[in-house]
């Protein structure tokens, strides 16, 4: 009887012993009464990345020259030393509104006229000046975007000499409104013309 004792002891004590250190322990892997099983969130968005140092961040193109009356003005002031390039973009423009297939950039052409004032512009600039007359109803008479319409590989060096010709900030653009004769502008006047059109469509 103390033979078998004494194997009942060693056996229950060696139950009860601690397992060796390093040893994995079993995990639980079915959830607790009463308790509730966690759903697993979407791991969070990452923030929008910074542009890289030297990247050009785009920016929105600008408002284009569209006319609220049936005729306008635009000012261009450009700089002495840029005439000549700002005169081969305005051929260009010319040749674009000419030879384009959209009807709305050919009777932009044909009221469009350009005239170089005699007198010099602010700060000793050349003064070139826009007529649209008529104007159409519209019709974006933004330079950069009529140029990058018909000529999409050659626009980059086209803008450049274009904005870069210009001695103040961008444009004034003018709309005008008819005034009758005895001084008072009257509904549905378009004006008495000092010297009669003729009757040959004009090509800018």
């Amino acid at each position: 009887m103390a033979m078998l004792a004494f194997s009942l002891a060693l056996m229950l004590g060696a139950q009860a012993a601690p397992p060796p250190s390093g040893a994995l322990q079993p995990q639980q892997t079915s959830p607790l009464p009463g308790a509730t099983p966690q759903t697993p969130s979407a791991p969070p968005a990452p923030p929008p990345a910074a542009p890289a140092p030297g990247q050009s961040v785009v920016s929105p193109p600008p408002v284009g020259r569209v006319f609220a009356a049936e005729q306008g003005l635009i000012f261009n002031a450009i700089r002495p030393d840029k005439v000549m390039d700002f005169e081969t973009v305005i051929a260009k423009l010319r040749a674009a509104l000419a030879n384009s297939k959209d009807p709305v950039r050919n009777q932009q052409g044909w009221g469009w006229k350009i005239f170089k004032a005699a007198e010099p512009g602010p700060n000793g600039s050349v003064l070139y000046v826009f007529v649209m007359d008529p104007a159409v109803k519209g019709a974006d008479y933004g330079v950069a975007k009529i140029l990058a319409e018909a000529y999409p590989s050659e626009i980059m060096d086209l803008y450049r000499m274009y904005t870069g010709a210009f001695a103040t900030a961008g444009q004034t653009l003018v709309n005008l409104q008819p005034v009758g004769s005895d001084g008072a502008k009257g509904p549905g006047n378009s004006g008495t013309p000092v010297v009669p059109q003729s009757s040959s469509p004009r090509v800018p």
